[in-house]
């Protein structure tokens, strides 16, 4: 068997129990793997549906360019669509969005236009305004809009909520989903709804976002929203495809929660998923006390984590903006571990510079420190200097130690942090020494900095 087209994979996903990162959760936890999509995301869903549904009304012709404003995932699906039948894509994104969505949007052929985040949704800078307005302007465009299209809902309608409830025949109790257009949501749980009213339909919206209040209040209030980092969910708009009478409770979520879950995940259940994801599941761990042994919850996992791999699994990202513990700066102690149970080689003033090259051979080090008769560090000796002045002086090769060795390694602190170190390692000082809280000396080399650098 196979398919005729990519088009004809969409759907169909798989359900996985979560074990490791719900432990406390007295329900079942399974999550819609939505990854297996050919767009890696559940929005191919949605975005076929709106591209034929738009074809069947005549909206969308032979030739024509598909518009609209996109965080990267439905402009993927649309792209990959687009890709088959034949027609052109122009989306506008805006500079939230990870650099890794953008570049996979143009690997499809799609022209991207990056607008601000931190402007009014009524801004004409906005990508809402942009991609409106260039919908209007390109000859035989469609603009998909998929905040307001209801094709998008009907696609959930259709597909997710159809297999949610044959995978779990029909034992789903909640239904937990990041809500961003409201397509899924609304969709799939109006499906599930009419299938049994007992469902609980939960929505995961994010601090900035005016979803929540809105649901509960029925006021859009600008006070609510402010710039966010988490991507996929949340807005400063009230789509009219989020079916507010379906859902029955929305959790916010911390822009750091739903990125510490969305890394915990990869780490602990070994599924590399989205932001989105992160946030689903940190909202089921706030809201535990919502669910019973027998629950059977399933979460929707939207997207695929290799569109993050620039910000939420990125170290130095999640530091600067405090989501991680800035890393401790290795010190001197901490450089020397991986040889500290090793002697320190030295050799005595008295000794010849042929006893001191036969022993660098020997322990196959680079430097040694030079001692006198009383255990005094007096001086230093490192390969390439002996090589160079045996060239010219072969000689010295029976002269003592004493008469050509250089200035003794300057000691450094035990507790003295790497960038400390470094300003005394140069071209011409390979090595400081470290005296460890036991009083045993050790030697800290150049290299030893380079694998503490790269560890």
């Amino acid at each position: 068997m196979y398919f005729n087209n990519i088009l004809e994979t969409i759907g169909n996903t798989p359900l996985v129990k979560l074990n490791k990162i719900v432990e406390g959760v007295p329900a079942t936890i399974l999550a819609k793997i939505e990854t297996t999509n050919p767009g890696n995301s559940i929005k191919d869903r949605m975005a076929l549906k709106m591209i034929e549904d738009a074809e069947a009304k005549g909206l969308l012709r032979p030739g024509g360019t598909i518009v609209e404003g996109t965080s990267g995932n439905t402009g993927m699906g649309l792209a990959i669509a687009a890709v088959i039948k034949g027609y052109k894509c122009m989306f506008v994104t805006n500079d939230k969005q990870s650099k890794e969505k953008v570049d996979m949007l143009k690997a499809v052929g799609a022209e991207v236009i990056v607008c601000p985040t931190d402007v009014e949704p009524d801004d004409p800078r906005s990508y809402y305004s942009v991609s409106k307005r260039l919908s209007q302007e390109i000859p035989n465009a469609f603009y998909a809009n998929q905040y307001h299209n209801p094709a998008n809902a009907q696609a959930h309608y259709e597909s997710t909520g159809p297999e949610i409830w044959e995978q779990t025949e029909g034992k789903i109790t909640h239904l937990v989903v990041g809500v961003g257009t409201g397509g899924t949501i609304s969709g799939a749980g109006r499906y599930l709804k009419e299938q049994n009213p007992n469902i609980q339909i939960i929505g995961i919206d994010t601090y900035g976002s005016a979803l929540k209040k809105y649901h509960e209040t029925g006021i859009f209030d600008e006070k609510e929203v402010y710039t966010y980092i988490t991507e996929g969910i949340g807005e400063d708009i009230i789509p009219s495809c989020v079916d507010f009478k379906v859902i029955d409770h929305f959790e916010k979520v911390t822009d750091k929660d739903g990125l510490i879950y969305q890394r915990k995940l990869a780490l602990e259940e070994g599924i590399l998923v989205g932001n989105s994801a992160g946030s689903a599941v940190a909202g089921i761990i706030q809201m535990k006390d919502r669910f019973r042994q027998g629950d059977v919850v399933v979460v929707i996992f939207h997207d695929h984590g290799s569109r993050y791999v620039g910000k939420a699994f990125n170290d130095e990202w999640m530091r600067q903006r405090g989501f991680m513990e800035p890393r401790k700066m290795a010190t001197a102690v901490d450089i020397i571990a991986a040889h500290k149970e090793l002697p320190l080689i030295t050799v005595s003033t008295e000794q010849t510079v042929h006893e001191a090259i036969v022993a660098m051979e020997k322990f196959g080090i680079s430097q040694m420190p030079v001692i006198d008769e009383t255990g005094a560090f007096v001086g230093a000796l490192n390969d390439h200097q002996l090589f160079s002045r045996i060239v010219r002086e072969p000689e010295i090769k029976d002269a003592a130690v004493s008469g050509v060795m250089g200035a003794p390694f300057p000691f450094v602190e035990h507790d003295a942090p790497m960038d400390v170190v470094s300003r005394h390692i140069d071209k011409d000082n390979p090595a400081v020494l470290v005296r460890d809280l036991a009083g045993t000396v050790h030697i800290l080399t150049k290299y030893d900095l380079i694998s503490a650098i790269g560890s």
